[in-house]
Order: structure tokens, then C-alpha cells, then sequence
């Protein structure tokens, strides 16, 4: 998070737009984060315009999704498979993407964006099942508004306060500030990372009885 933090300060919005942009080709990049640290900076140091922040990561996530839908038209799961595994993309993933989106159709691109193990896939999988343009270019919007919206203030606001609060108490002045913050944050991320891989691994398993046997390329 500190390198990412240090990039912004130097790069700026440059940043948030290639790591989400990126992110939502397939490519796991900490994109969600970077929409996070960029608003902490905007709240905390007005370094950053937060309107400029959510923008861009919008803009982003619905641009580097729709290359990703493309991608998938063209080539579909002979890509996943064949190089999935190098991003930590397993067989059991794709499947499981494959059984949500089958599931619940154009519902899917807009969950996805909030969940960290679909959303760089999300768009990959709306190309090769054919999903109409149409129906995942508005669905792949409103996710991504949606998302920088909910990151983006809810981080905004948490800067503002930890400036707030960095100027009455003491031992949040400096570095320590950042500490402190540091830590919260791993607390929060590890909770969610315990959550996500519990639901995971159920969602696999119903992923599995409904599509049986290993995936191939049609």
C-alpha cells in the first residue's frame, strides 16, 4: 500500500487509471486499492480532487472491461485456460464465473465489480458467452459508477477524518498517523480476504455440480 501511496503522489490520476485500467483486463493488479489510497490522499491532503478520483476510476473500469470483452469474444476460455493458472486464474475460478454469469446474466458484470476474484474477469466471460454489447456496456457502467462511488467517498470521507483527528491527538502526527491507518486497514483486508474465501469455496462447489468435468475451449 505504501508503494502505491508513493506512486499517486508522484503520478497522480495517471496511476489510478492504469492500475484499475489494467486490473479489469485479467491482469491482478491492486486496483481497488489504488481507487482507495487515491481518496484517502483526497480527504486527508486535498492532494487530489475526489470528483477527478471517482471519474477516473469509472472511466477506467469501463474501459479496461470492455477491452476484457473483446478479449473474450476473440478468444474466450482457450485464453483462460491456457494462461489463466499464471494469474492465479484456476480452473475452479473460471468456472465458477462461468456458472454466476450463466446464472444471473447481465447481474453478474455489476456484482462482479464489487467482488475481488470476478471483477478482473468479468468482462472476459461476458465476451466469450456472447452477452449483447448493449446489455453489458450499461451494466458494466453502473457497476463501475457504483463502485467508485461507494470506494471513493466512503475512503474520502475516512481521510477527512483521519486528518481531523491526526491534528487533536498526538500520536496520530507523522509517520505514526500513517501507522495506525496501515493497520486498520490490514485488520479490515484480512477479514474481508477470510470472508471472501469462505463463500468462495462454497460457490465453487455448487460451480462444480452444476457445470461437472474439466472446461474446454468450443
Amino acid at each position: 500500500m505504501h508503494s502505491v501511496a508513493h506512486l499517486i503522489h508522484v503520478y497522480g490520476l495517471l496511476v489510478v487509471a492504469g492500475f484499475i485500467g489494467v486490473e479489469a483486463l485479467g491482469i491482478p493488479l491492486p486496483g481497488e486499492t489504488t481507487l482507495i489510497v487515491a481518496a484517502v490522499i483526497a480527504g486527508h491532503s486535498h492532494e487530489l480532487n475526489i470528483v477527478g478520483v471517482i471519474v477516473v476510476a469509472a472511466l477506467a473500469s469501463i474501459a479496461g472491461r470492455a477491452i476484457g470483452y473483446a478479449i473474450g469474444a476473440r478468444f474466450g476460455y482457450w485464453l483462460l485456460l491456457r494462461y489463466g493458472s499464471y494469474l492465479r486464474i484456476t480452473e475452479p475460478r473460471i468456472k465458477l464465473g462461468e456458472y454466476l454469469f450463466l446464472r444471473y446474466g447481465s447481474a453478474i458484470i455489476i456484482v462482479a465489480q464489487f467482488v475481488p476474484f470476478l471483477r478482473p474477469v468479468a468482462g472476459i466471460l461476458a465476451g466469450a458467452n456472447r452477452m449483447p454489447w448493449h446489455s453489458f456496456i450499461l451494466a458494466s457502467t453502473v457497476g463501475a459508477v457504483v463502485w467508485a462511488l461507494f470506494f471513493g467517498i466512503g475512503a474520502y470521507w475516512f481521510g477527512r477524518e483521519f486528518a481531523h483527528l491526526a491534528e487533536s491527538w498526538w500520536f496520530l502526527r507523522g509517520p505514526s498517523g500513517w501507522v495506525v491507518f496501515g493497520m486498520a486497514t490490514v485488520i479490515v483486508l484480512i477479514a474481508l480476504a477470510v470472508f471472501v474465501a469462505r463463500h468462495e469455496a462454497q460457490l465453487i462447489a455448487k460451480a462444480e455440480r452444476a457445470l461437472p468435468g474439466p472446461l474446454r475451449a468450443p
